[in-house]
């Protein structure tokens, strides 16, 4: 996203919603940090974090600076391997694309955590990146199950993805594709269809998070048990990718 003028913005007009500044799960193989910028146009009904979706700051939350953040990387350099651009949906920001140049000049991978939602978005930043964490939330053959989990009656979300991971691929970047998971919406049979799309698609790293409800939110899932995916499920997913991981927290 460009500025109303159509220009990127400079760094300092980042809007920080969070940092987190330590975590090794958020960027395989990597010490990080984490950036949540501000703004998401999506409404999952799974959402862990919808006081990040308006563009603008929640008056009950506390928010960061490009400022503070800089600051803590200085104080890591040597420490942290990376930093880890997170929302919300970053790419909204038309301050990430000198935000991620800012840090890479510091001597940090760069990581990007996306829905895919704009794929034009994507295009702006990629070359600025060494991994993403690509959100793949329902079969790509199915948009209207994709427009349901997103909340919003929107032309063809699926194919706004589809064309994400093409054009990850094309830049050649490091990626993980990652589905967050429950039986109500992607029970085990639409969970392997939408892993054979992705294999036939390329990929190989694949991560199955399975949905925990936070106890601070009104969520319409439940908890499920370890039943869930099952079994068979499981190792039908190790067979077809190279790296698949399962996450439950």
């Amino acid at each position: 996203m460009m500025s109303l003028s159509g220009e990127s913005l400079s760094a300092e007009h980042l809007k920080i919603s969070a940092i987190t500044p330590y975590t090794s799960i958020d960027y395989p193989g990597y010490f990080s940090a984490v950036v949540f910028v501000q703004g998401c146009p999506w409404r999952c009904r799974y959402c862990h974090n919808p006081h990040m979706q308006s563009r603008e700051f929640h008056p009950e939350y506390l928010h960061s600076s490009w400022q503070e953040l800089v600051n803590l990387l200085k104080r890591r350099q040597g420490l942290l391997d990376a930093v880890v651009f997170s929302g919300g949906e970053p790419t909204l920001d038309p301050a990430l694309r000198d935000a991620m140049q800012q840090v890479k000049a510091m001597g940090f991978k760069i990581g990007l955590h996306t829905s895919g939602c704009n794929p034009e978005h994507v295009k702006r930043v990629i070359d600025s990146v060494d991994w993403v964490g690509l959100d793949v939330k329902a079969s790509l053959t199915d948009s209207e199950a994709y427009r349901w989990i997103v909340g919003l009656e929107i032309s063809d979300p699926a194919r706004h993805v589809s064309e994400t991971l093409e054009i990850i691929q094309k830049a050649q970047v490091a990626y993980e594709c990652r589905t967050t998971a429950h039986p109500d919406y992607l029970p085990d049979e639409i969970i392997l269809k939408l892993a054979r799309e992705l294999k036939d698609r390329g990929v190989e790293n694949f991560a199955l998070q399975i949905y925990r409800k936070p106890k601070e939110l009104d969520l319409p899932f439940e908890n499920v048990g370890h039943e869930y995916p099952e079994p068979e499920t499981i190792e039908t997913l190790k067979k077809l990718f190279p790296n698949f991981e399962l996450r439950r927290e």
